[in-house]
């Protein structure tokens, strides 16, 4: 039975949860800032070439070095995170972040220092990768430890809101950018969004410098029950492959193609349909408007429902809907455009998501389970989400269609559904009780 020592009110509750949010917030605005300048900037100002097509997969796969340092941030991040606190390594990844964001927007481009360019935007977007590789399952564990067992999916779902509220402001701020800057868009205007992460993390940083602790960790520190003393990841690996197999395989989906139609789009619509880039920019701000909306029903849905059935159904509309939403966006027409990626994002990528994070936290123990959700979700991370783009950017090249992204989205929605169907219904789990039984296996 869950411990009533460290049981926050429902005030206390409601401020840890503004903290996953607006953390989560800044963060994955500053993450989208980068991915849409990649769209539309970073190919001719850090990688010109005579190849408009080369440089665009240059810019793409720049992208994708960030996710390189995913891994790393999750692994680095799990380790402190299991062993000193969930509080004090959030704020770490946080201030790392927005460093390295504000520094983009100061850096000079290709043809003021030539090769340092690319190479010092390289390194800057690794530090962004590092940061935000420990930045969601920190966010995702503070809530869903600290929330009642029968609202636990509804609240995890809310640190899934911020993933989505950065891709708005974030996707808002280029559009604003462009409005404001017009014709010196691509000289100044682009560095706009950057330096306005500055402003929008102090905010962040104070809510979250007010935050409390994890109780579930609190719970776990006092009876003796934190971190081992081998590092957490290898605890993991050990202990937790079954664990650790179905969180991956769950978490396809959304890696897989949350990029496409977040990212690639964009620059499809752009270059290769000859539609403006306002376009694009349009349709994913009315997609995240709608995920926004919709994700904490997801997130609800799981709780009444079954983390299974809501993320199973996700699958199965992803399978069924990626081939008529490409088609949709293929015609070249906005309202089409608005509708295909609208549809993805409200409807296919709430169900995909919104439910995930109370998934992962029910999978691991207390003492592993900023490690073990951390690893599961960057390990996709890097193997579908980081050079997805560059990947698409290549199919299409090759294809001169799109009908290998729909293959590729049918058998990510595949995998998802393999997942799910690999585990039981997790929906109401005591977390201190998974702590118990996982400990109790690992030590005979």
């Amino acid at each position: 039975m869950t411990s009533t020592a460290h049981a926050p009110g429902r005030s206390g509750r409601r401020h840890t949860l503004l903290s996953s949010v607006v953390g989560a917030v800044v963060e994955w605005y500053e993450y989208t800032i980068y991915a849409t300048s990649a769209a539309l900037v970073f190919a001719p100002l850090f990688f010109p070439s005579d190849n408009p097509a080369a440089s665009q997969i240059a810019a793409f796969a720049s992208f994708g070095v960030g996710f390189v340092a995913r891994p790393i941030g999750a692994w680095v991040a799990g380790h402190y995170g299991d062993r000193i606190g969930r509080k004090a390594t959030l704020l770490a990844t946080f201030t790392v972040m927005t460093a390295a964001t504000a520094a983009i927007g100061l850096l000079p481009d290709y043809g003021a220092i030539g090769l340092m360019a690319p190479v010092l935007l390289c390194l800057l977007r690794l530090l962004q990768g590092f940061a935000v590789g420990g930045e969601w399952g920190g966010a995702a564990i503070v809530a869903a430890e600290s929330a009642r067992s029968d609202r636990r999916g509804f609240a995890a779902s809310w640190p899934q809101i911020g993933v989505s509220s950065g891709l708005l402001l974030g996707t808002l701020a280029v559009a604003g950018s462009q409005l404001i800057s017009g014709d010196e868009f691509m000289t100044w205007g682009w560095r706009l969004p950057f330096l306005l992460s500055i402003p929008l993390a102090a905010v962040g940083l104070y809510i979250r410098l007010r935050a409390t602790e994890s109780q579930a960790f609190l719970r776990a520190r006092d009876a003796g029950a934190t971190a081992p003393e081998r590092a957490p990841i290898v605890e993991v690996v050990r202990s937790h492959r079954r664990a650790l197999a179905i969180a991956v395989a769950v978490g396809f989906g959304h890696s897989g193609t949350y990029y496409l139609f977040t990212v690639f789009i964009i620059a499809y619509v752009a270059g290769t349909l000859g539609v403006p880039a306002g376009t694009g920019l349009l349709a994913v701000i009315v997609g995240s408007s709608l995920n926004i909306l919709l994700m904490p029903v997801a997130g609800l849905a799981s709780d009444r429902f079954g983390r299974r059935w809501v993320l199973g159904a996700g699958a199965a509309l992803l399978v069924v809907s990626i081939w008529p939403i490409l088609l949709l966006v293929g015609t070249g027409r906005t309202w089409a455009i608005v509708l295909g990626i609208a549809f993805y994002l409200g409807a296919v990528h709430t169900l995909l998501y919104g439910p995930l994070p109370a998934l992962f936290t029910e999978l691991f123990p207390t003492r592993v389970r900023y490690t073990g959700i951390s690893v599961a979700y960057q390990f996709n991370a890097v193997l579908l989400s980081g050079f997805g783009p560059a990947l698409f950017s290549v199919l299409v090249a090759w294809s001169g269609s799109v009908w290998p992204l729909a293959l590729f989205g049918m058998l990510m929605g595949i995998m998802t559904i393999v997942g799910v169907a690999s585990t039981r219904e997790t929906r109401g789990t005591d977390l201190d009780d998974v702590g118990a039984r996982r400990q109790a296996v690992t030590a005979s």
